[in-house]
């Protein structure tokens, strides 16, 4: 499948705004030790970690607009 650049680009900024806000509710929820707050935590982290490597994908697509 192939995606538009412009699409990619989405998806880079809301995983890794996405992730970052859900580390940081994660840490305010999991302060009292419970384990639903780290699990924020881990999803919010594979988040902004999936962005990242979306921004590594990115750096590697062809942009039709510079043929």
């Amino acid at each position: 499948m192939k995606l538009p650049a412009a699409r990619v680009d989405v998806w880079i900024w809301v995983l890794i705004y996405g992730g970052l806000f859900g580390v940081i509710l994660g840490l305010a929820l999991g302060r009292d030790g419970a384990a639903f707050g780290w699990g924020i935590v881990a999803g919010g982290a594979v988040a902004a970690l999936a962005g990242a490597v979306l921004v590594w994908v990115r750096s590697r697509m062809s942009d039709p607009t510079k043929h």
